[in-house]
């Protein structure tokens, strides 16, 4: 079992539509991580006007919170297309070709439909926010439909990327877990 790894990138082939949601993907992971820098450098300001200036803040605290959340979800797709989540491969190992290939449809089928109702619910609940002007309860009161964007958005790219997933591993354009044969 030495030597397999299922740390490789998913394979798009030649197939426009796995290289298209690679494409967002990527946009997705840049994204995230613009918007983890810029929670750092705000987080950095606010401390200067606090401790340094001594003065007090207003709208930094909750930009770093919506921030960070927004980061998280927006990058999912793009940890799914590197194959960066948690994964526990002993099963997988151990099973023959045509039984990986089955393990991943199915594994990758439910996951589609877990995030699909993700989706759904936060779908739902943006558009809760923005059709009845939730405000946060704060003295910058930021219209809640802005940060909760990130809920479809990031499920929605999310399930995209599952997507591309399994029509990869059905193709054969992709390995099952991105394991290679023995």
């Amino acid at each position: 079992m030495t030597g397999q790894t299922s740390g490789a990138v998913a394979r798009t082939g030649n197939n426009p539509f796995l290289r298209i949601v690679a494409a967002i993907s990527m946009l997705a992971g840049w994204m995230s991580a613009t918007m983890i820098l810029s929670a750092v450098l705000i987080t950095c300001q606010m401390i200067w006007i606090r401790f340094v200036l001594n003065g007090s803040t207003i709208w930094q605290t909750e930009a770093v919170v919506y921030l960070m959340v927004a980061a998280t979800l927006l990058g999912l797709p793009y940890v799914q297309r590197l194959r960066g989540h948690v994964n526990v491969d002993l099963i997988p190992l151990a099973l023959p070709r045509p039984l990986r290939k089955g393990l991943a449809v199915l594994t990758l089928s439910l996951s589609i439909a877990v995030v699909g109702v993700m989706l759904w619910y936060g779908s739902e609940f943006w558009h809760f926010a923005w059709s009845r002007g939730w405000t946060s309860d704060t003295v910058w009161a930021v219209r809640l439909w802005i940060p909760y964007l990130a809920l479809p958005v990031g499920f929605g790219l999310f399930l995209l990327q599952l997507v591309a997933d399994l029509v990869a591993v059905i193709l054969d354009i992709d390995t099952p877990f991105g394991l290679e044969d023995a």
